[in-house]
């Protein structure tokens, strides 16, 4: 355990806190058992070491560990909770619990059998924590942490902090919210190279070498964490990425199933697990009509990367400007709002609000006649009429 200390000792230390997430104001940090999940890369362990850092008293004992640490291959993590609880410990903080093979059922045993240890674990997005072998529902606070929007990027390179809208602000279509934003930055600039490499945190130490490390992200995705996950072979891996590239060049989709199954060389079965591991693993985004979620049992209505970073990596050429806008406006509306395929227009927002997502002389004939439409328009700084900046839907969070 001392070896263990001295990395959460070391990983505190250098763990910076100038920038911080919009989640970690958001989590009440006073349940016993919270977890977070996210995609690769989206900052879950700077998340957890700012909150030990800056929000738990001196007088508290916490521990930060990766669960992937090779000291677990021989030490049960319920034996090594004891041991910490024992020595004083009240904050326990555990990283990549998707890769202990038995967290479900320890993490349970530990919250009944030491009820004053409060415990925070990170896991994949893939990773279903309600469906476990053992059900955490009834114990759990869970979050999901996605990349950075707009607005946290622009604070995060730039240093400039605006204050998150509500949708109903950014719907209101007046030019008070966007004025002050106006008097400090160009936003059709920057909102330029958000798209490109903004929706990382990494892309700061990145530098030139960001598609490449994304890459390579998406490859530890369906090379280690789908397989410990949903227990899937080398050989069904090849395949989801033969699909996976087919599907960087299309999307957005609204997918032929059958034609799919040629492409990538499996069955219909087959790939919709597929498809729905690469939403879970926050890869791709599904997008459905209904309201009730995603199963591999139904297809998408439409098919789209999870963000737009993910289109420049893995496209050759640059991505189509309209397929941008389009995986921009849902992957950021997303993440607080029900977001479904609509008769008309692009999205449905809330089962409510019609939005169609284009450039800035886009008209209305997809949304003409509709009550609560609004076009999404690129390349505008001010709303007019109903035409919103699409730039203004990365500050919703």
């Amino acid at each position: 355990m001392e070896r263990l200390k001295q990395i959460s000792e070391s990983r505190l230390h250098k763990v910076p806190i100038k920038f911080s997430r919009f989640l970690l104001d958001e989590i009440n940090w006073d349940n016993r058992l919270i977890g977070i999940s996210g995609g690769r890369g989206t900052g879950k362990t700077t998340m957890l070491l700012q909150h030990m850092k800056t929000r738990i008293s001196a007088k508290k004992e916490s521990l930060y560990v990766s669960l992937d640490d090779i000291y677990f291959t021989e030490t049960p993590l319920i034996y090594f909770a004891e041991d910490f609880f024992k020595k004083g410990g009240d904050y326990l903080f555990l990283d990549e619990v998707h890769k202990y093979p038995n967290w479900s059922q320890e993490l349970k045993n530990i919250c009944d059998n030491l009820p004053e240890l409060n415990i925070v674990f990170t896991s994949s997005s893939a990773l279903d924590i309600f469906k476990g072998s053992h059900d955490l529902s009834r114990r759990a606070l869970v979050y999901n942490l996605p990349g950075l929007s707009f607005r946290e990027f622009i604070e995060f390179k730039y240093g400039l902090r605006f204050p998150p809208f509500t949708l109903g602000e950014v719907l209101e279509i007046k030019g008070n919210i966007v004025s002050p934003i106006l008097g400090k930055i160009k936003p059709l600039k920057l909102f330029e190279e958000y798209l490109q490499y903004g929706y990382y945190p990494f892309f700061i130490e990145a530098g030139e070498s960001y598609n490449l490390r994304l890459t390579n992200i998406i490859n530890q995705v369906l090379e280690n964490d789908l397989p410990s996950i949903f227990h899937i072979d080398f050989y069904s891996i090849l395949k989801i990425k033969k699909m996976l590239a087919v599907l960087s060049r299309i999307v957005p989709y609204k997918p032929n199933i059958q034609k799919l199954v040629t492409q990538s060389g499996t069955s219909r079965d087959s790939l919709l697990k597929f498809l729905f591991y690469l939403e879970k693993a926050e890869i791709v985004k599904w997008l459905t009509k209904d309201t009730f979620g995603i199963n591999y049992l139904n297809k998408p209505d439409k098919l789209f990367m999870n963000n737009t970073n993910l289109m420049y990596a893995l496209s050759d050429d640059k991505p189509n400007a309209g397929n941008v806008r389009e995986t921009f406006f849902l992957n950021q509306l997303k993440v607080k709002h029900q977001v479904t395929y609509p008769d008309k227009g692009d999205f449905l927002i809330n089962e409510k609000f019609a939005f169609e997502v284009g450039g800035h002389k886009k008209n209305q004939k997809q949304i003409g006649n509709m009550k609560n439409a609004f076009i999404a328009a690129d390349g505008i700084e001010y709303p007019f009429e109903n035409k919103i900046p699409l730039w203004l839907f990365g500050f919703l969070y």
